[in-house]
């Protein structure tokens, strides 16, 4: 940023909205970096950039050829990741705001061509608009873990306690019906969709009751774990009914290919915590290591779910890809926010321990992508950051690097690609609101 605004940046996403937000004096240098940089990535990431593979596993974005159009490609959990290049130069506020404005004109018709049509339909928040199809969703999950015994109740009743946000449960309704109005121009979700919405969530709580007593959690949501109060004996069988209970929801939709596409999401749960218990020794191979074991631990269960809502409400094999790829880059996107809030967000704020991941043995997204600065951290990873100061230094590491910035950046080309997946649908408010849910993933802060 220039010297003459220095508590002023611009923050830019998915949606090409730009906002300025105020930064504290001091505090526009590490901010001021990391926002030109992420214009200077929305710049050379628009219609028209293709991409290389140089050797090694962190590609380079160079700009295109004249006359170039190759469509944008997102990376996969098999693939390496992007590298964003940068050049040494300054921005002013206005120049930047000019850039941008430049952009966002000459982008617009390639932006929309991917759908039918352009959507005038007014801006709904998402939570708000998928209220109606979540009341009582915790109360119908409760009567799913019907048990006689008080303290086995209060164990699987623990997280279902309706304070979260029900996330997945919402991207899982308003997938339903961006699907049903695409199909047939029908607002209503199925009961069959609804059961979805729910099972996804049963099954999430389940996961991250196994998640503590594997990682011998201390606080989840801002409260104890299950495994602190009631040891890790009963806390694996309590996580152990909650997906029972989802299994025996699942069976009661009565549809053989939605039981398939949702048992995919227990396996891949299961294979993702195998992978997050290794390592890679090759440098090159880690990045696709973690994307795939980010995508079978969190996105999965997005992604299939959306699938599984899509089969009931449309025929159409192509609805059903698009949202299987809008929740998988959602769900991707969501997780590397996490793991850059492990390094930013205080612990209170959080709900969960700052730095837990490398105190876990965890490399994650910033981790990585700091490396690359430190090579030094190689050997800490390989250790998985056992011995004494490890942890701090590796933290120290981190923030020093571009590694949270370059997190940032790769969860929005994920989220970037989600919005052109799910505006492939007709438009609707739905639609829109799965849009906004892209731009929450991305700044959120817990």
């Amino acid at each position: 940023m220039s010297s003459q605004h220095p508590c002023q940046r611009v923050v830019v996403t998915p949606g090409f909205r730009v906002r300025v937000a105020a930064v504290p004096e001091g505090g526009a240098g590490a901010a001021g970096l990391g926002d030109t940089m992420a214009l200077r990535w929305w710049w050379r990431c628009g219609p028209g950039s293709r991409w290389e593979q140089p050797l090694g596993s962190l590609p380079r974005l160079r700009p295109p050829g004249p006359g170039a159009r190759t469509p944008l490609l997102p990376p996969t959990p098999s693939a390496a990741i992007c590298h964003f290049t940068q050049r040494n130069s300054t921005l002013s506020f206005p120049k930047i705001c000019n850039i941008f404005w430049r952009f966002h004109h000459t982008s617009t018709s390639h932006w929309c061509s991917c759908s039918k049509t352009v959507s005038n339909e007014k801006y709904q928040d998402p939570f708000q608009l998928g209220r109606k199809d979540l009341k009582n969703l915790y109360e119908d999950i409760k009567k799913e873990l019907l048990v006689s015994a008080a303290e086995f109740k209060e164990m699987c009743d623990y997280y279902f306690d309706g304070k979260g946000k029900a996330f997945r449960p919402m991207i899982v309704v308003l997938m339903a019906r961006a699907c049903n109005i695409h199909h047939n121009n029908s607002r209503e979700v199925q009961a069959s969709q609804r059961s979805v919405a729910i099972i996804a969530e049963m099954i999430h709580t389940a996961s991250l009751v196994h998640d503590d007593v594997i990682d011998d959690a201390n606080s989840r949501r801002g409260k104890m774990t299950v495994n602190q109060i009631w040891g890790e004996r009963k806390a694996v069988l309590a996580g152990d009914f909650i997906l029972s209970a989802a299994s025996v929801a699942l069976a009661r939709i009565g549809n053989t290919t939605i039981i398939s596409v949702l048992t995919q999401v227990i396996e891949d749960l299961v294979r993702g915590e195998f992978l997050q218990l290794g390592s890679k020794e090759n440098e090159n191979e880690r990045f696709a290591h973690y994307l795939e074991k980010t995508f079978k631990k969190t996105a999965s269960l997005i992604a299939n779910s959306c699938k599984a809502v899509s089969i009931l409400g449309c025929p159409d094999p192509k609805v059903h890809e698009i949202a299987y790829q809008y929740g998988k880059n959602v769900g991707i996107a969501f997780q590397l926010i996490d793991d850059v809030l492990d390094f930013t967000s205080c612990a209170d704020h959080l709900g969960k321990p700052a730095a837990a991941d490398l105190k876990l043995g965890l490399a994650t997204g910033p981790v990585l992508f700091a490396c690359r600065q430190f090579p030094e951290m190689n050997a800490m990873i390989m250790r998985r950051f056992s011995k004494p100061g490890d942890v701090e230094r590796a933290r120290k590491y981190v923030l020093q690097s571009d590694g949270v910035q370059q997190t940032t950046y790769l969860a929005q080309r994920y989220c970037h690609e989600a919005t052109r997946e799910i505006s492939k649908l007709r438009p609707s408010p739905e639609r829109e609101a799965l849009i906004q849910l892209t731009e929450m993933v991305l700044t959120r802060d817990k």
